[in-house]
């Protein structure tokens, strides 16, 4: 694997009532509790459920040392290939606030195959912000850090046109939709 990471946990999916349709492996989508997503993994590894948490690499430098963290791409999502039954041994964790029930399973499974296909490619992968006209954000780094305003244009992928609304003023400031987060 390359620079990212991904967690994958193996599961049988031999079925044994072929007609039931209970033992038919779909896809679940866990929206676990806040940074639960590695102990979901790892308590469904010791359930034997399969698994898949799509991981980025994230390099912070602290104090002249160099970190690197591996993050969930999807944050508060675990994706899960259970049983229907295996369900309810999943929401028996403490780890999970809601287990969502994917539609479509045949298009759900090609689009999380390509972003696990991007991941293993040397691109920089990341989670796309949600940072439309109007959204209210905060700058996260530089020297603007902290302050709050709203998205007042957005041009192309990552120049953002922030109103910055401090003293009864407004100033336009371009930046990188990166340095922005949601709030």
């Amino acid at each position: 694997m390359t620079d990212t990471e991904l967690l994958i946990t193996p599961v049988s999916t031999d079925s044994t009532d072929e007609g039931s349709g209970q033992s038919e492996v779909l896809w679940f989508v866990a929206h676990t509790r806040p940074r639960c997503e590695k102990k979901l993994v790892e308590f469904c590894d010791r359930e034997g459920f399969q698994t898949t948490l799509p991981l980025y690499k994230s390099v912070k430098k602290y104090r002249g040392k160099t970190l690197t963290f591996h993050k969930p791409l999807f944050p508060g999502y675990v994706f899960l290939r259970l049983q229907q039954r295996q369900s309810r041994k999943v929401y028996q964790s403490d780890y999970v606030a809601n287990l969502l029930d994917v539609v479509d399973q045949q298009l759900f499974q090609q689009q999380l195959g390509d972003i696990l296909e991007a991941l293993d490619t040397e691109y920089e992968i990341f989670l796309a912000p949600q940072i439309t006209t109007g959204s209210r954000v905060k700058i996260k780094s530089g020297p603007l850090r902290g302050m709050e305003g709203s998205v007042e244009n957005r041009t192309g992928m990552t120049v953002v046109q922030l109103r910055l609304d401090f003293i009864g003023q407004a100033a336009a400031v371009k930046m990188d939709a990166t340095e922005l987060e949601l709030i």
